[in-house]
């Protein structure tokens, strides 16, 4: 899993793209269009017109969660300004999957293209898609690959079935079904690999192409019938390629490649830019818009606390932040899995609601629930700090969402998967923290001491017995520390009782 330190670094990073002044030149119209605005599978849609006709390139990112280097890189575009030719961009394609940094959630949605009839919020975005794709004169699908591609078997890691710092096409050659067209995609895909090669100094990370001759018998990727840019082939006839930056590359690498190449098509499609900045920052949370019982919404500042009473129903209308795309938020302890955003929720305990740029934590306010039944007109108090004291936290038990208060027990069986996620309440910003589970190290690299978001896997002999508190392996403390100090913990019990039994007895969200 990317951790955040990784992700967030990509965005102190100074100077790693040249800042080109933008032109003065007045560009075409640009649209921005919402598909199933409101849902969780919100797909944003951005039109760019350049002043001068000419071709349409379709640019998706982020069809796959777990890939985020297409669509951050997909990101840069969607703010284009053009002297010639048109995009589409759809930077965030899943964006369910985004946010759970996952490959799927129902489906594979580059799998749902041809020959799927399963139906799903994944079969909704496909079918806008689709569409997209046949408006288009040419599409790129960003993604990131296993391994790197050669054509010569020459590792475990380095052979044909590896898709890595590649551009795949479907077959060398595209022709019409009526005869009339035929476009040389390996040309193409060679020109601009090319272009981005000369970018990149070492020879072990060169792009290839990699013809996965999907509608051959002999094809080892049949799987690629259902998939997005063989729909582009097949149906629409357009050239189509996957952009495949390996994923073991640092992100900001990855990022840097996707816009190499998406750089080479609109060279090759003659499509022309107004010389745009790119600047690269660390996504921050300014504040949140959030209404109480349907009341006129209020503004609540990062880390503030917004004061309300047992039973209230809360909203979250909008998260300003230093970037426009990509945003999420979690009412921690409630809602769904992937985004409250625009969902009314009935809170009955403190909590905190986090805000996401994409999968990265960029701010929180907090919820602290007051004794005492809510007023009719009660008037909404918004502070810098909080009169609730004791800490909770949030784990995840094989999976299931558990809220545990400090000082609690916590049931698990031999064999479970527990993920201290995160503490919910106090005073202070939780990233202050350091919450550690004794006996256990998260990261042997790094033992920082800081165990959240790491599964902790009872099957696997990753708990050190000695640390335990009965000196036979069978409880644990988990101690919150600030600055040195000891201001929380919980234990953790590991019986031999059924997971799902004792779950019932302990607080789910």
């Amino acid at each position: 899993m990317l951790c955040y330190f990784t992700y967030g670094r990509l965005f102190f990073l100074t100077g790693l793209f040249l800042l080109i002044a933008c032109c003065c030149a007045f560009a075409g119209p640009k649209s921005h269009i919402v598909y199933f605005e409101g849902e969780e599978n919100e797909l944003h849609v951005y039109r760019i017109n350049g002043t001068h006709p000419g071709k349409t390139l379709l640019i998706i990112g982020g069809i796959q969660g777990d890939e985020p280097g297409g669509f951050l890189a997909a990101d840069f575009f969607a703010d284009f300004l053009l002297e010639k030719g048109n995009l589409i961009v759809v930077p965030r394609a899943n964006f369910m999957s985004i946010v759970k940094q996952e490959r799927k959630i129902n489906q594979d949605m580059n799998r749902k293209f041809l020959n799927d009839d399963i139906p799903n919020y994944e079969s909704k975005v496909v079918n806008v898609l689709k569409t997209l794709i046949c408006e288009s004169d040419c599409f790129i699908n960003l993604h990131e690959g296993s391994g790197i591609y050669s054509s010569e078997w020459k590792s475990e890691d380095k052979n044909p079935q590896r898709f890595g710092q590649s551009i795949i096409a479907d077959d060398s050659v595209l022709i019409s079904s009526n005869g009339q067209k035929t476009v040389n995609l390996e040309e193409i895909a060679e020109a601009v690999i090319q272009k981005i090669n000369q970018q990149i100094s070492d020879p072990e990370y060169h792009f290839h192409f990699n013809n996965h001759k999907t509608m051959h018998p002999d094809s080892i990727h049949k799987e690629q019938l259902r998939s997005a840019t063989y729909y582009a082939y097949k149906v629409c006839q357009i050239p189509a390629f996957g952009i495949e930056s390996a994923k073991s590359l640092p992100l900001e690498q990855k990022v840097r490649q996707h816009i190499y190449a998406i750089n080479g098509f609109l060279e090759i499609l003659d499509i022309v830019p107004q010389n745009p900045a790119i600047d690269l920052k660390k996504p921050e949370m300014q504040y949140m818009i959030v209404s109480v019982n349907d009341a006129i919404p209020v503004v609540v500042g990062r880390m503030q606390h917004l004061k309300i009473h047992k039973g209230d129903t809360i909203k979250v209308h909008d998260v300003v932040a230093n970037y426009e795309r990509g945003l999420s938020v979690d009412v921690i302890g409630l809602g769904n899995t992937f985004n409250d955003m625009k969902n009314k929720l009935v809170v009955n305990e403190s909590t905190r609601i986090e805000a996401k740029k994409d999968f990265y934590k960029c701010g929180s306010i907090f919820l602290d629930v007051q004794s005492g039944p809510s007023e009719k007109k009660q008037i909404l108090q918004v502070s810098d700090s909080s009169d609730i004291q004791a800490l909770r936290y949030k784990l995840k038990i094989n999976g299931t969402p558990v809220i545990v208060d400090d000082n609690e027990k916590v049931q698990i069986k031999k064999g479970d998967k527990l993920i201290i996620e995160d503490v919910l309440s106090g005073k202070i910003d939780p990233s202050k923290y350091i919450v550690n589970f004794k006996g256990f190290v998260g990261n042997i690299q790094n033992n920082s001491g800081e165990d959240r978001g790491y599964v902790i896997d009872t099957a696997k002999d990753v708990l050190m017995r000695q640390y335990s508190l009965d000196k036979k392996g069978l409880q644990y403390q988990v101690l919150t520390t600030l600055n040195g100090k000891t201001v929380g913990k919980i234990f953790v019990n590991i019986q031999s009782q059924s997971s799902k039994e004792m779950q019932g007895e302990q607080k789910k969200q």
